[in-house]
């Protein structure tokens, strides 16, 4: 059935969609999970995930190709994060092969909700779960619900990416051996009286360094971060303390096998920065977002790309792995997960 949306019109929020996925884990064992049209979640007072923020998510989109399939992208690679935080966060892993299964058979209940091709929207997927039986000592739940929604969401950028201000902030984002690496609710949490500051003092967004010594690049509060040299070499920061993005994975391979560049991952020195001549943050939401300046406690750092339109090396890894999402280029095997195809645009 034909959706009523301006499709053109989307931000990135929450519209509700037909059905949901719910599955629960209790004995020792997940049960069969189901499709419901029921959003809310009820909850013991004393829920693990009130009280001690045990859960954590994931997130990736559906697409409408060029050639009518609906497709997501590399499904497999959140199944696996989303497995290894759990285990971090003493949760009950729920298994990678059913969490496919679930993204496909959410994404087929709501295929009316798949933006049509080229209207810059997709369908965006958020797979979660968390401690659902009643804790009230420090320890892990013993019951878990794992769910996924979905919402049709425009592109991040209205008008086009354009370059955005980040600021070094006083915070911290991550310990060195604590929960940096899996993408824990906890961690966004944190993250959110930095933000506000942030867009309190006219920026868009921090960059992290490393909590240990403060000399290191890590990541944003919600976002990888990738630089280009001046000899276009793609360079993304190293360190067991920022989260594998997938994006982030992508895009270097695009960069070596599609576009001949050489990529590498390593350490980043803050004082190294301002010789770069482009740099971007990278995940899930927006692909690339230029970044146009870093201010360093009142120290200006200008990247030659400026600050209205994403630098030339930045524009084309972002033509090409967005080419590849849209079924506009041939994908690597794996990467498209067919949901649907010679489906009708709505």
């Amino acid at each position: 059935m034909k959706k009523d949306i301006d499709w053109s019109s989307l931000g990135f929020g929450y519209i509700k969609t037909d059905y949901r996925y719910v599955s629960n884990y209790k004995n020792g064992k997940w049960d069969d999970g189901v499709l419901t049209t029921d959003e809310t979640v009820t909850l013991n007072e004393s829920a693990g995930v009130l009280q001690y923020a045990q859960t954590c998510f994931e997130g990736l989109k559906a697409y409408r190709t060029v050639d009518g399939r609906v497709v997501c992208f590399r499904p497999d690679m959140n199944a696996k994060r989303m497995y290894d935080t759990a285990q971090r966060l003493e949760m009950a892993p729920f298994p990678e092969d059913r969490f496919i299964d679930a993204v496909e058979k959410v994404v087929k209940a709501n295929l009316d909700y798949v933006p049509p091709y080229g209207s810059g929207a997709t369908l965006y997927l958020r797979p979660y779960m968390f401690g659902s039986n009643a804790v009230i000592g420090v320890k892990p739940a013993t019951e878990f619900q794992f769910r996924i929604f979905a919402t049709p969401v425009g592109p991040y950028f209205k008008g086009g990416a354009k370059p955005i201000s980040l600021r070094v902030p006083d915070f911290d984002r991550a310990a060195p051996r604590g929960t940096g690496h899996v993408k824990a609710g906890l961690n966004y949490a944190m993250s959110l009286h930095a933000i506000v500051d942030a867009h309190n003092q006219g920026f868009n967004e921090n960059i992290y360094l490393d909590s240990a010594t403060r000399t290191k690049v890590e990541e944003t509060g919600g976002a990888n971060i990738i630089f280009v040299t001046k000899d276009n070499k793609i360079v993304t920061p190293k360190s067991n303390t920022i989260l594998p993005s997938i994006t982030r994975r992508s895009l270097m391979y695009v960069a070596e096998k599609y576009l001949g560049l050489k990529a590498e991952e390593r350490e980043i020195y803050m004082t190294e920065v301002s010789e770069f001549k482009e740099c971007a943050l990278c995940g899930t939401a927006a692909v690339l977002s230029p970044v146009g300046r870093i201010v360093d406690h009142g120290k200006e750092i200008l990247f030659p790309s400026g600050m209205e339109k994403m630098g030339e090396i930045t524009q084309k890894l972002y033509d090409t792995l967005t080419g590849i999402q849209m079924g506009r280029i041939d994908a690597p095997d794996g990467w498209l997960r067919e949901i649907a195809r010679n489906t009708v645009t709505v």
